[in-house]
């Protein structure tokens, strides 16, 4: 059997051996911090230490975390699992007071931010619309000193496939579980010149503006639709309501007939009523079954998770067969679909709608997103803000059924009534939400090419 027969097989250097103190278990060589460590050792530019250009590496120390339900009284709280994703409108709101007695949770522009726990090394750059929000303990915080590095440029290189390694397989290789700041302290950071660095950072600073765009234009498609149909907002001081007899012979679970669902109902039903599925091509979901994975691309296609779709960058973590899956017809995405997670608790991402990237159209998209197939882009992008708008969360969640893993049914969210306003409404909504969509494919090629352009310089000595 050939070496090249084994998927996963790395070749160990016999010298690794002595300075793992001949250790033989794979986890301190599987990580490719070693191989990167070796290519930056045959670079023949300036290394300096993290902390040397830096002004602070931390987190903000464990402590319980007091919620609020008021934006009154909160600031919304990324958790480790949220500095990757692109809408931050839903986070939860944690309190002022808490985050004022501890100024640490506060994040800062133009940090890079590295998670220490869980998922070790998943990696993001503070953008404008981050700066400002409180976020968990469970995240790094490397703040650049701008008098010594651009700041752009530091995060390409943390984030490349030289420093990722690095950074979460400590010193020597070995596979740590919780990252501390002494852990990465002294990892080395290449120079490659003012001009380079610049522009480097220059170009994840256009990717962070973009990103920071498509938030905005998000919250403007849906503001926009929102003041069309006059919603105000939930009225939190009904907590209960009354329901005729009649209305529970099909639905007996209270969640259905809650007064957050009635509302969210009551306010796309009143005006300008159609029915969502005659309005679209169809809803659906496909069919269930294994996913057969390749390794070459020229085979398969991305899988997206029912989690990736909502990232800032979402990406496929491995090539499904086009040939071998069964019911792969079903399962690429298309520019005219609106995705909807379909299982999950309440108030995570199941019944949040979100559009498919233009990066991302033709991948396979999990069997767990409910697709929303449009019958043109323009309407894609319209009913997104629907669904988006805070009536339309609770119209489709409200849908869900079951008591320990609620799922949505693609029959019930066809049968929802929807706004359908006149033309030029509809067509002033959906450029906000394409303008958005292509703002956050941008900032992709931005971050893509500046992290590029670090590989290739490493990598030229390898």
């Amino acid at each position: 059997m050939k070496f090249e027969s084994f998927k996963n097989a790395r070749i160990v250097r016999s010298s690794w051996l002595e300075e793992g103190g001949r250790r033989l278990d794979c986890n301190p060589y599987m990580s490719g911090a070693l191989e990167a460590r070796d290519a930056l050792k045959l670079l023949k530019a300036r290394k300096e230490k993290l902390k040397d250009v830096t002004t602070g590496i931390f987190h903000a120390g464990r402590e319980g975390r007091r919620w609020v339900d008021s934006p009154e009284f909160g600031v919304p709280f990324l958790g480790s699992s949220n500095i990757i994703n692109a809408d931050l409108s839903t986070l939860p709101l944690m309190s002022k007071k808490q985050v004022k007695h501890n100024p640490h949770f506060t994040l800062g522009e133009k940090w890079t931010l590295i998670t220490r726990s869980g998922t070790i090394g998943r990696m993001a750059y503070v953008r404008p619309d981050m700066a400002g929000l409180s976020c968990s303990e469970h995240v790094l915080r490397v703040v650049p000193d701008e008098s010594k590095i651009p700041p752009g440029y530091l995060y390409a290189f943390l984030s490349s496939k030289f420093g990722v390694p690095l950074v979460v397989s400590g010193t020597y290789g070995a596979i740590i579980q919780h990252i501390e700041p002494e852990h990465i302290a002294g990892l080395p950071v290449p120079r490659f010149g003012h001009d380079f660095e610049l522009h480097i950072s220059g170009l994840i600073e256009k990717a962070a503006a973009q990103r920071a765009l498509a938030s905005q234009k998000r919250r403007d498609a849906i503001s926009d639709f929102q003041k069309l149909l006059g919603w105000k907002g939930l009225d939190t001081h009904r907590t209960s309501r009354d329901v005729l007899s009649v209305n529970v012979l099909r639905r007996m679970d209270a969640f259905y007939h809650s007064d957050k669902v009635a509302q969210g109902i009551e306010a796309l039903s009143s005006v300008h009523c159609k029915r969502l599925g005659d309005k679209v091509e169809r809803v659906f979901e496909p069919n269930r079954g294994p996913r057969l994975k390749v390794d070459d691309a020229n085979f398969g296609v991305p899988f997206l998770s029912s989690s990736a779709v909502f990232e800032v960058h979402p990406k496929g973590d491995y090539f499904i067969s086009k040939s071998r899956t069964p019911h792969f017809d079903s399962l690429p995405l298309t520019s005219r679909d609106v995705l909807l997670p379909r299982s999950g608790q309440v108030g995570g991402i199941i019944g949040r709608a979100v559009l498919p990237l233009s990066g991302n159209v033709g991948h396979a998209g999990s069997e767990h997103l409910v697709r929303i197939r449009c019958r043109s882009d323009d309407d894609a992008a319209y009913i997104w803000a629907v669904l988006a708008s805070e009536p339309g969360y609770w119209a489709v969640v409200g849908t869900a059924y079951g008591s320990s893993i609620p799922s949505l049914d693609s029959a019930l969210i066809a049968d929802l009534t929807i706004p359908w306003f006149g033309e030029s409404d509809r067509t002033r909504i959906s450029s906000l939400a394409r303008a958005s969509v292509e703002a956050q494919s941008q900032g992709i090629t931005n971050e893509t090419e500046a992290v590029r352009m670090v590989e290739q310089r490493i990598g030229a000595t390898e």
